[in-house]
């Protein structure tokens, strides 16, 4: 739940490019004013101006007497000609002598000049040089130093050193706690911090003090940031909000200089919070195993901890990290005294997630037939983030069909948007390819109703999606469930084999359309050998661990080459055999499955209920045996589905 729309300019991250810009221009500016200044004075300082012209040129002066004095100096000739262009200024011409003194003093007095002769001045000349290089030097090095001033105000060269942090001040954060749900467990831990910042007498009275920093940590989406956002906002202290990565920059040095500057702002504003997001930038483990031997970020982490251990907390300074990489942190920065407490943002459950969908819908039309509990249900391991998209994404919906509420059909169609993808009306299968991916979806939907431990199907589809499915079957479970038993997980197996099954048994002949579900059965597979201890060869041995539990939740195997070879095996076993319980089951119920393919292929889209039908039908069960279903139409994330591989 990080996307929250009050903030939408706050969040925008702190780029230099339009400070950068307006240096650059400065810069500009005061070269073309030295060099303006310089001509100007130059001119002003010797009282005339002058530009070098040929001796063919100032024959031609004298014969058509526009020259009104000659200065002959060491074979360079200064003119002055009659008619002055500048006015206060001396205006006049420079040339080289081509010919002897004599013939030229013959030639200015036969037309009336009048010349004179100088000796050089070597010292004025010698100044002069001295002046022109000197001073244009001078006056670049003043603007430099002046735009240095601009750009850094005293965080070092160029401002390279100086903090990025952005302050947020109460009126511009605008987020309290009202605006956070789905995590109620976190924000009474940071109650406590808020209510400590407001009452430290309370707590100093018996000898408590403030926690140091607190660190968040969840997976992406869940609300980290705006949690910290709520607790300066309630708090009503300045927030000190920046990234992980704004400390690190090619120059040595910089993100240590870069935190002294972070710690000394806030110690001048305390009490106040620092709100460090992605600490895992600058505190991975120096441990060379997670990347470690980097200086640059090694000297940022070592000043980091020492900041943290340097500042006293009576003065009601708070430090908020988030990362979603907890595994990677240097054990230093974890100890109690710097990061004294872990707050767990996790997905939301049932509730949490229903909450959130009203925070995100109260400034959004809905009419009456919006069910939210509903769409919380169909949306089971959804973040805020995804939850927040839904809701936006119906509200676009509703404008398109040119409705002024979002009903319940809108959220139903912005689930399956965000989860798999618009409708590609464009992509227009084959006779043979809609028989194909309709038997593959029958085939799963056919044994989850056939299994006790499936869940029942809300809707088939061989209507092609954006993210690449030629047809899926969507499921919703009747309650939510965070255990999933033996036999559940064995009926999932058998329920994802079960298009490749399908496919083999009408057509003889197997596609590229069940990758996925081999993919994701082979994940279930491993998990169970591995993890769960649901192998009868290995027991209760735990043969992996998870990494990245917070992200990809990738395994990585903890036994020798052997025992890896064994579970290959063992995989490949339990995959082999809820293969052959999908054939077979098919095959039993040919009828059933030759039946709702055939109305699948004729409709494109079937619910639920319309294909329960079917299914009673052809098993000869009674209408007023046969239990209501859901009215939900769509579900969690696909659990079936065909994908095209290119």
């Amino acid at each position: 739940m990080d996307q929250n729309p009050k903030n939408s300019k706050q969040d925008r991250p702190d780029g230099n490019g339009p400070k950068n810009r307006q240096s650059l221009l400065i810069l500009l500016v005061c070269t073309l004013v030295t060099l303006l200044f310089w001509n100007i004075f130059s001119v002003y300082l010797g009282g005339s101006a002058s530009r070098q012209i040929s001796y063919d040129k100032f024959i031609e002066m004298v014969d058509e007497n526009k020259v009104d004095k000659v200065i002959m100096e060491s074979g360079k000739l200064t003119i002055i000609p009659k008619e002055q262009k500048i006015q206060g200024v001396e205006f006049q011409y420079t040339a080289i002598a081509m010919e002897d003194g004599t013939a030229l003093t013959q030639r200015l007095e036969d037309k009336g000049i009048t010349f004179e002769e100088r000796e050089p001045n070597m010292a004025a000349s010698v100044l002069s040089a001295i002046v022109s290089l000197v001073l244009p030097i001078v006056l670049m090095f003043v603007g430099l130093s002046f735009l240095m001033r601009h750009m850094n105000k005293g965080g070092g060269v160029m401002g390279i050193g100086k903090s990025k942090a952005k302050a947020y001040v109460q009126k511009e954060t605008g987020v309290t706690f009202k605006d956070v749900a789905g995590q109620d467990e976190a924000k009474e831990s940071l109650q406590e911090v808020v209510d400590f910042l407001h009452n430290p007498a309370k707590y100093t009275q018996i000898g408590a003090k403030l926690p140091k920093g607190a660190l968040l940590v969840g997976p992406p989406g869940t609300g980290k940031t705006l949690l910290a956002k709520a607790v300066a906002g309630e708090a009503h202290v300045p927030f000190f909000s920046l990234s992980g990565s704004d400390f690190v920059e090619m120059f040595v040095g910089v993100g240590a200089s870069r935190v002294r500057d972070l710690f000394e702002e806030a110690k001048k504003n305390a009490p106040c919070i620092i709100f460090i997001d992605e600490i895992d930038a600058i505190g991975k483990s120096r441990d060379s195993r997670y990347g470690g031997g980097n200086d640059e970020r090694e000297q940022t982490l070592n000043q980091l901890l020492a900041e943290m251990d340097g500042f006293d907390t009576s003065k009601g300074l708070l430090i908020l990290a988030a990362t979603n990489r907890p595994e990677v942190l240097d054990p230093a920065l974890l100890r109690p005294g710097r990061f004294d407490r872990r707050v767990i943002v996790d997905r939301p459950d049932l509730k949490g997630r229903v909450d959130i969908l009203k925070v995100h819908a109260k400034n959004v039309a809905l009419d009456e037939t919006v069910d939210l509990d509903a769409i919380a249900l169909a949306t089971s391991g959804a973040v805020g983030s995804d939850l927040a998209n839904m809701i936006n994404e119906a509200a676009i919906l509703a404008v398109k069909n040119k409705r002024k509420a979002v009903s319940q059909k809108d959220l139903f169609e912005a689930v399956e948007v965000v989860l798999v993808g618009k409708e590609k009306k464009d992509r227009i299968l084959s006779q043979e390819e809609r028989r194909i991916v309709s038997y593959h979806e029958v085939g799963h939907a056919l044994l989850s109703a056939l299994q006790k431990d499936a869940e029942p199907v809300q809707k088939i589809t061989i209507v092609p999606r954006t993210m690449g499915a030629l047809g899926y079957v969507m499921q919703v479970p009747e309650e939510e469930k965070f255990l999933n038993t033996k036999s559940e997980l064995e009926a999932m197996l058998v329920g994802l084999l079960a298009g490749r099954a399908a496919e083999e048994i009408v057509f003889g002949n197997v596609t590229t359309g069940a990758a996925n579900d081999i993919e994701k059965a082979t994940q279930i597979a491993r998990a169970m050998i591995t993890q769960y201890g649901m192998s009868e060869k290995f027991g209760l041995m735990g043969l992996a661990s998870a990494q990245n539990q917070y992200l990809d939740g990738r395994t990585v195997l903890d036994c020798g080459d052997d025992t890896a070879t064994e579970i290959d095996h063992e995989v490949m076993k339990l995959l082999h055999l809820s293969y052959e319980k999908a054939k077979t089951a098919l095959e039993e119920n040919r009828e059933a499955l030759d039946k709702i393919a055939a109305f699948l292929i004729e409709r494109e889209t079937i619910t639920g209920k319309e294909f329960m039908k079917i299914f009673h039908e052809v098993k000869g069960i009674p209408e007023e045996e046969v239990n209501e279903l859901p009215e939900a139409e769509v579900s969690e994330l696909p659990k079936e589905g065909t994908v095209e591989n290119v």
